[in-house]
This record gives structure tokens, C-alpha cells and sequence, in this order.
């Protein structure tokens, strides 16, 4: 029961009482609803705008899962490659760093114009921020097998394929699951970024370009709306791949099997 109260019943408490310190801040101020509007305005927009808001989250969403298992599959096979040659890895991972601190938002427009089918291009701006975590974590991870598991290896003539799949990959495991957990988000990031550029053309109807619609009409409501929409889908992307996460390692590792022994 302690532990139902801590994850579940605790932060709905919370969560409920802010939204009611909300509504009365929100009623009793007089605030314009264009300014600050009340939850019971955004849940009248969600009843009313949810069908087309729903469908454009479809879009983003879609971009989002595009983006994050392409990151999941490149970043892991570069991650992979970095392990296998120092020298590779020294050579390239100072561009992967290049390439993640570069502000999205700078080169989304350069992107948009030189892939010319608009799915690609915002795939390709939620990948370059997604992809990171991944090859930074799975490469620490592939990095970081016990010395003396490998030299057991070693001693009993194990090839570099046998280290490499039953040592390092296990190893590693964890450090990729995590980094996944954080590219969730940050595919999600990726994709409204470069939405809301293209968007400003109107080419997209994802739910970033009906976050812009709402702002230019001064329907706050909905924007507000659609913003819950995008939260709601970070926390399930993010406990999804938990739940995965835990599924996988549950048995075997520490990080979850010792959490299950409270």
C-alpha cells in the first residue's frame, strides 16, 4: 500500500490540487480566458476541438515513433561500431556532439528545404535530436564490461564475435534502455520543433502547426489543449518504454530486480 500511495495516489493529489488552485485563481482573478484560461475552459476545448486535435496528434505521433526507432536502430549501430575501433570512435563521436548541441530550431529550416518530402525532413529533425542518448549511453555501456569477465574470456579462447554478444551487448543493455527512456522525449521535442517550422507554411497539420493556429487566433483554450495532448503523450512514451525496460531486465538485473526485493 506504501508504495501505491507513492506512485500513483500521491502525485494524483497533487495534480488535483493544483488544477483547483488553478480554477479558483483563474475565476476569481477576472484574468481574460485569452490570457489564462481555467481547466474547465481547456477540458471545453478538449470536448470540443479533441476530434481534429486527435488527429493531428496522430501526425506528430507518428513522426515521433518514425523518428525514435530510427535513433534507436542508427544510434545503436554506431554505438556498436565506436566499441568495435577506438580509433573510429575518437574520429567521430566529437560530430555526434557537434550534431546534438546544434540548436534544432537553427536547422530545421536547412533540412526542410533540401529533403523534399516533408514526412522525411521532420523525421530526419526528430532523429538528429533523439539519436544521441542513445549512442553516447550504448557506447558507455559496451565500453564498461568487467575487466575480469573479459579476460576469463579471453583465457578461455573466446573470439571477439563471443565477447562481443555474450559479454559487452548484455553489459550494454541497460546503458541502451535508459538513453531510449530519454530519446522518447526528445523524439517527441524533435518532431513539434521542426513542425513548428514547416508548419509556419502550412505544409503540416500536425499538432505543433494547431498550437500555432491557436496562438495567431488567440484561442488559448485549444492551445492549452493541444499542449495536455502533447504532455499526455510524453508520459506515455516514456512510460511505455519503462514498462519495456523493466520487462527486459527484471530478472537478471539489479536495477530492477533489487528495487522488486523492497
Amino acid at each position: 500500500m506504501n508504495r501505491v500511495w507513492l506512485r500513483v495516489i500521491a502525485p494524483l493529489a497533487v495534480g488535483a490540487l493544483f488544477l483547483a488552485l488553478w480554477q479558483a485563481a483563474a475565476r476569481l482573478s477576472g484574468v481574460p480566458v485569452y490570457i489564462l484560461p481555467a481547466p474547465s475552459d481547456i477540458a471545453g476545448s478538449l470536448w470540443v476541438d479533441g476530434p481534429s486535435l486527435l488527429g493531428s496528434l496522430l501526425v506528430t505521433l507518428r513522426i515521433t515513433l518514425a523518428a525514435l526507432a530510427a535513433a534507436a536502430i542508427i544510434g545503436g549501430l554506431i554505438a556498436l561500431v565506436f566499441s568495435l575501433s577506438r580509433v573510429i570512435e575518437i574520429s567521430f563521436f566529437p560530430y555526434a556532439v557537434i550534431l546534438q548541441v546544434t540548436p534544432i530550431v537553427a536547422i530545421a529550416p536547412l533540412i526542410i528545404i533540401w529533403v523534399h518530402t516533408p514526412f522525411l525532413a521532420l523525421l530526419t529533425c526528430a532523429w538528429i535530436v533523439a539519436f544521441f542518448p542513445i549512442v553516447s549511453n550504448t557506447t558507455v555501456g559496451l565500453n564498461s564490461a568487467d575487466r575480469n569477465l573479459l579476460a576469463l574470456f579471453k583465457l578461455y579462447g573466446a573470439s571477439r564475435g563471443q565477447v562481443l554478444w555474450f559479454l559487452r551487448v548484455p553489459t550494454a543493455l541497460p546503458y541502451f534502455l535508459a538513453g531510449l527512456r530519454i530519446s522518447g522525449g526528445l523524439a517527441l521535442i524533435g518532431a513539434v520543433v521542426a513542425e513548428f517550422v514547416a508548419g509556419t507554411g502550412g505544409a503540416e497539420t500536425g499538432l505543433a502547426y494547431r498550437i500555432l493556429e491557436a496562438g495567431y487566433r488567440l484561442a488559448i483554450p485549444r492551445l492549452f489543449a493541444a499542449l495536455f495532448l502533447l504532455s499526455v503523450t510524453g508520459i506515455a512514451i516514456y512510460l511505455v518504454l519503462d514498462f519495456i525496460s523493466r520487462r527486459v531486465l527484471r530478472r537478471w538485473h539489479e536495477s530492477v530486480t533489487a528495487e522488486g526485493e523492497e
